[in-house]
């Protein structure tokens, strides 16, 4: 039986799964659905010219038809973490404080636990937020091709919401709710009547701030599993923000400089959300950590700093090359000190001989 709730805003409660909770996802059993409705007035266009006239962008196309992996067949599920003996070790730049000394080994392990699933929780809601973005790309975006790709990103899309749930289900067994920043620059981009402010928000921005998250935690993971799920999701997202970089830089420099500058604030107004507001502090709290505490502490991480650098690394060159980089906002940019990327090597330079790399066999992903 399917059981319909309408509600005003996302859960704000854990939700934990059990044996019996898997049990039932493969049998017949009542389903609960969750549904917060938005509405947008969503201008879409009709192609009469079906001709292929961006030869990157249907390049970017053909790739994403020859790697549609499937999380089914392609991760090898049954592997087991690494655990190292000793001390539990906790988040960075926890460990040393007092506050932590006084918990139990249990306790250090779950909070451990919490912090992971509550990260990976929010890939699962950016995916899906990602899921809807391009499905309204479709509709709304002006060629061909880019309507071509914009499906064969919706299918990536879906492929990334159900592995990551798999992955919170199965692995973590819990799935924290929506960090109200995230949902808040979600929202602005489904709601926005302006096809190439979507294209703006997803593929330069929030495809961005998944890469540098992705390339954190894969760095760091000691689970062969989410090291090969991440694999699977980086390669789909490189070709993601390749698309908006080669798609946007012309139609972007053909605007009048008003509205240039109406979409460089906010790019530059959503990293400035992405660097400082996308934090969650709940899990620390739950162990006793007062929120300034929390934010202290990841500000002044490794692991924090590692995920800053990695954001603005791709973020800034692409916002440049797209022409996004304006005189009215670069002072802000340097106010936030990241201008130092911004003659990297964006993407825009395709590396096609990454995007074009035989997936590896299963379980040899994470080499």
């Amino acid at each position: 039986m399917l059981n319909v709730q309408l509600v005003d805003g996302p859960p704000t409660e854990v939700q934990t799964f059990d044996d019996e909770d898997l049990a039932q996802r493969l049998t017949d059993h009542d389903v609960q659905v969750i549904r917060e409705i938005f509405k947008t007035p969503l201008t879409g266009s009709y192609n009469w010219d079906y001709e292929a006239a961006n030869a990157k962008i249907r390049r970017l196309y053909e790739l994403g038809k020859r790697f549609n992996w499937n999380a089914e067949l392609d991760v090898d599920w049954n592997q087991v973490p690494r655990v190292e003996g000793g001390e539990p070790e906790g988040p960075e730049g926890f460990a040393d404080h007092p506050k932590w000394q006084k918990l139990t080994p249990e306790q250090k392990r779950e909070f451990a636990h919490r912090s992971a699933a509550q990260t990976l929780s929010q890939f699962l809601h950016g995916e899906q937020g990602a899921l809807m973005v391009a499905s309204q790309l479709v509709s709304c975006a002006p060629t061909h091709d880019a309507k071509l790709y914009a499906a064969s990103q919706t299918f990536d899309e879906a492929r990334h919401v159900e592995v990551f749930h798999r992955y919170l289900t199965e692995r973590c067994r819990m799935i924290y709710p929506i960090n109200p920043n995230l949902k808040f620059l979600l929202d602005k981009v489904l709601t926005d009547e302006r096809w190439d402010l979507k294209f703006i928000g997803m593929q330069i921005l929030i495809e961005g701030l998944a890469l540098a998250a992705f390339q954190t935690i894969r760095e760091s993971t000691k689970d062969p599993v989410l090291r090969d799920v991440l694999d699977l999701v980086m390669r789909d997202e490189g070709r993601h923000v390749a698309f908006g970089v080669n798609y946007l830089e012309d139609w972007i420099r053909s605007l009048p400089q008003a509205e240039i500058e109406e979409r460089a604030q906010f790019a530059y107004e959503a990293c400035v959300v992405m660097r400082n507001r996308l934090v969650s502090t709940t899990v620390a709290e739950e162990f006793g950590f007062t929120r300034e505490e929390a934010l202290e502490i990841n500000n002044a991480s490794q692991g924090g700093q590692a995920f800053r650098k990695f954001l603005f690394e791709r973020m800034i060159p692409n916002l440049k090359r797209v022409g996004l980089l304006t005189d009215s906002v670069r002072a802000k940019f340097e106010e936030l000190g990241v201008l130092e990327f911004e003659n990297l090597q964006h993407d825009g330079l395709i590396d096609w001989a990454v995007l074009e790399a035989p997936l590896a066999k299963r379980g040899q992903l994470a080499a």
